[in-house]
């Protein structure tokens, strides 16, 4: 694990650490989710873990069943496609390498939905930075999505960002994938989200489709997602009264925090 070099530290609010962990398997990533998390939840400092996965589908808790899984658990693992059920919200969805994925192990209380739209707001200066100034939410879905494409005479939204959370003990969980250069094929695997009038997109395919004669890398994402992290989150309220009654509270389930929007399955 490595703090990443000067010029991507919090420097702005000084209010959180982050942390470029390389690409790392989802159940160890999983694990220090659980640590960082462990260490909000008693004072400790807030941390933005930026990684990548091996290829892995995860179900949500909306995804129990894995009915949005279109091939047999034994292709996927004749693939090397790991399936894990977690705890944030949301359906199914895929990681692997090429999508930069961030952990913000952030204090949330119950203001699960604003933090959403700080995600969304971060998400949507990322991919300005990176020449997709239309990129937008989707009003009642959790994701950024840039314009919506025909295909064969039918139109489908365009997915670029997902987002799924949980929240235990007023401290956020999991956080976002951002597709850079994803192998977008993986996503045929699954109804990613449980969005059947969504295709999935990458910063790298939108350059490709739009004639843009640019390459796409995880690297210039990742400084351009701290840089909107550190601007979105400025004056963000960082102490929070519910955290000093979490230890009052040890069994809070995610359930009990706000709904969330449809398709939130970072």
């Amino acid at each position: 694990m490595k703090a990443l070099p000067g010029e991507f530290e919090a420097a702005g609010t000084g209010a959180f650490d982050v942390l470029d962990l390389g690409v790392v398997p989802y159940r160890e990533a999983w694990s220090l989710q659980k640590q960082h998390h462990a260490q909000v939840v008693t004072g400790g400092r807030p941390a933005l873990l930026l990684l990548e996965h091996p290829p892995v589908l995860t179900l949500g808790r909306k995804a129990r069943e894995g009915t949005n899984i279109v091939v047999t658990r034994e292709y996927l693992a004749a693939q090397g496609i790991e399936v894990l059920e977690v705890e944030r919200g949301g359906d199914v969805t895929y990681h692997g390498p090429g999508q930069l994925v961030a952990y913000a192990i952030f204090p949330v209380g119950r203001r699960v939905a604003d933090f959403l739209r700080l995600l969304e707001a971060a998400t949507l200066h990322v991919l300005t930075a990176l020449g997709l100034p239309d990129a937008r939410p989707n009003p009642g879905y959790a994701g950024v999505y840039v314009n919506p494409r025909d295909v064969n005479g039918l139109t489908y939204e365009q997915k670029i960002c997902s987002f799924g959370v949980a929240v235990q003990k007023n401290v956020a969980l999991h956080g976002l994938g951002l597709n850079v250069t994803t192998n977008l094929q993986h996503f045929d695997l699954i109804v990613p989200c449980g969005l059947s009038g969504t295709h999935m997109t990458s910063v790298q395919r939108e350059y490709d489709l739009r004639g843009l004669e640019r390459t796409a890398s995880v690297a210039e994402a990742k400084a351009a997602l701290v840089a909107a992290f550190q601007a979105t989150f400025a004056e963000y309220d960082w102490t929070l009264t519910e955290l000093t009654t979490a230890s009052a509270t040890p069994n809070q389930a995610t359930q009990d925090q706000p709904t969330l929007p449809q398709g939130a399955t970072a």
